[in-house]
């Protein structure tokens, strides 16, 4: 088969899958494993066909006319190069692994066939993005995975907490999907067409009228999908749903989503310096504030939750500095090592017999009882801290290689500001990043909470799937080489300043975090009844910590700005809908229903009375008529 026509296979699969799912779940349970897991691996097996077909040779872009709609027609197009296959690649395997460890994870879920069969509809989603080559089509794959995170992030719909974070993760996202579709059509209104060659090819000749405009409304949606400052709230509260759908979400789909188009769409960010530098602005914050969080969450998902935001920052960041090669090895470079992270939480809250036991105060045991996730996530951890040799040293180190270059004055058409605010923005987030992952570390696996029961050995594939995530989380960074020829050419290999910097930073974060806890872990220190001693994270953001542990508050912040006064806003509405509008339709009623039972009353039925009623209207009348006569003769 061509690389084509497995590339239209990838996405389709998942789909029936799907869609087999949700009709034979309840009827046919034994299907319900099989239908989860063999279409997503048939479809990873031919994402890695497609990238062999394609490999490092000239893009494939086939397109058919899907419907006329006058001026600017949207096209069912695919486009294949370098970025689009391997990242498929990634979804593939990641949205395999999580089926297969859900079959472990969720094996007494009387909901796991609608769950299943939601993780292959956004699976497919996913791969639909990455594969189109028209923005409209993009565009319904991405709306899909925004439906599909509302139900299974609610899929714990009994809890408040996964209902409101359901809602709040849809609501959030959607916020930035309104100004995105205004800076599609805006985009596609100056370019004439949909197509995304057609629209690079068109900037390149022609350049773009409103370059700044539309670069801000995508960036709107991107900040929504990929949860950067300020509509990054929603993804720390998304961990109320089951861990596995955290791990797609965060690995391989959803908030990948939006850097993927960035990457896509590099060029028409690179036609106005502005926003290049309000996406550094935002990348800075997103990685500071997002480091400085999770050094204050008890709650390991939450913590991992914010590592993801702040990784995202990285990605973005080297977007800004205009290299989308690092931006998308780190992404494919995290879909790894976060998956893991994400699936090895699991294991550990499995280990404890309930999702809720996912505090990092409360374990204890954990690395006896659970030795797979013990080893799989310490190297996973290190992997994030970017200690070489680690896929994630390689690829945090090419975007902070990528900063420097243009911080310096080497990338051409990108403002030196913007290079200058994603390195040292980097560096901050490299020393936070180490330190929280060390705190993770040291509470999940060293620390003295009670121990919980023991609920017996965990699944077999649970455990299968840790190590098979493993391998290119240890190793995917040796692929730094060769993966330049599948971009754009630009090198991947770290420079020694950098190298230096970023990973004697980390050094520096890892070990303050250990001695802190050790301090803080001595007898002699145990002097808070709370337990608050024997968090390094209390000790070293100090006043910083409590802001922090609640996100800065920007939950209240925006509900003081904007929930509130929609609210009375509503209230407003309402009062003068019932109390004005409706006045006005129940006195039109009124009127004639009053005439009516006015009119009733006179309808007695008796025969002598209406005789007696024309008697006295005949001589109204004609008294009438004597009086005009007598008038007009006067």
């Amino acid at each position: 088969m061509t690389p084509t026509t497995t590339a239209v296979l990838v996405p389709l699969l998942p789909f029936l899958g799907a869609v087999a799912g949700f009709l034979l779940g309840r009827r046919a349970p034994g299907f319900v494993r099989p239908l989860a897991v063999l279409p997503t691996f048939a479809a990873a097996v031919l994402a890695v066909v497609t990238a062999a077909g394609v490999g490092t040779g000239p893009a494939t872009d086939v397109a058919t006319r899907l419907t006329p709609t006058g001026s600017v027609p949207i096209d069912l197009a695919l486009h294949l190069d370098g970025f689009a296959v391997l990242i498929a690649v990634l979804v593939g395997v990641v949205a395999t692994c999580v089926q297969i460890y859900s079959t472990g994870y969720l094996r007494d879920d009387p909901r796991y066939p609608s769950y299943a069969a939601l993780v292959s509809l956004f699976t497919s989603a996913m791969l639909l993005v990455v594969y189109t080559g028209d923005l409209m089509v993009l565009l319904v794959g991405w709306e899909v995975m925004g439906i599909c995170s509302y139900f299974l992030v609610g899929h714990y719909w009994e809890t408040e907490a996964a209902r409101a974070a359901s809602l709040k993760a849809f609501l959030v996202t959607k916020l930035g999907d309104v100004p995105f579709l205004f800076g599609i059509f805006a985009l596609a209104a100056d370019t004439g067409t949909f197509r995304i060659t057609g629209i690079l090819g068109s900037i390149a000749r022609d350049g773009l009228d409103h370059p700044t405009l539309i670069a801000l409304l995508l960036l709107a949606g991107v900040a929504g999908k990929s949860a950067q400052f300020p509509l990054h709230t929603w993804l720390p509260d998304a961990m109320a749903g089951p861990t596995p759908v955290s791990a797609l979400i965060h690995a391989a789909t959803m908030v990948a989503a939006g850097v993927y188009v960035v990457a896509r769409l590099l060029p028409v960010f690179a036609a106005s310096a502005a926003a290049l530098v309000v996406l550094a602005v935002m990348a800075a914050v997103t990685m500071i504030g997002s480091g400085l969080a999770a050094l204050a969450q008890d709650d390991v998902k939450r913590v991992l939750a914010y590592s993801t935001i702040g990784q995202l920052g990285y990605m973005t960041g080297a977007l800004a500095v205009g290299d989308r090669g690092a931006a998308v090895f780190h992404l494919l470079s995290h879909g790894a090592f976060k998956a893991l992270l994400f699936l090895g939480a699991g294991a550990l809250i499995h280990a404890a017999g309930t999702n809720s036991l996912s505090a990092m105060s409360r374990m204890s045991g954990l690395a006896r009882r659970v030795p797979d996730a013990f080893w799989t996530v310490t190297v996973a951890l290190l992997v994030l801290a970017a200690i070489p040799p680690f896929s994630g040293f390689f690829s945090k180190e090419a975007v902070l290689s990528a900063a420097e270059h243009a911080a310096t004055g080497g990338a051409a058409g990108v403002p030196g500001a913007a290079g200058w605010t994603v390195l040292i923005s980097g560096l901050i987030a490299a020393l936070l990043t180490a330190g929280y992952a060390a705190r993770l570390w040291l509470l999940a696996f060293r620390g003295s909470g009670p121990e919980a029961p023991d609920h017996g050995p965990q699944p077999l594939s649970m455990k299968a799937v840790l190590w098979v995530l493993f391998v290119p989380t240890a190793a995917f960074g040796l692929t730094a080489p060769f993966l330049a020829d599948w971009f754009d050419g630009r090198s991947l290999t770290p420079t020694l300043t950098t190298s230096v910097l970023g990973t004697g930073i980390a050094l520096v974060g890892g070990l303050v975090t250990y001695a802190t806890w050790r301090h803080t872990t001595a007898p002699a220190t145990r002097t808070v009844a709370d337990g608050a001693a024997t968090d390094p994270g209390r000790v070293l953001l100090g006043p910083l910590y409590r802001p922090a542990a609640a996100g800065f508050h920007l939950d209240a912040v925006y509900t003081a700005l904007f929930v509130r006064p929609v609210r009375a806003a509503a209230v407003l509405v309402r009062f003068l809908d019932r109390e004005v509008v409706d006045t006005y339709v129940r006195a039109a009623g009124t009127g004639p229903r009053w005439l009516g039972a006015a009119v009733r009353r006179a309808q007695t039925g008796n025969v002598q009375t209406y005789l007696g009623a024309l008697l006295a209207g005949a001589l109204v009348l004609a008294v009438a008529a004597v009086l005009v006569a007598t008038g007009t003769g006067a």
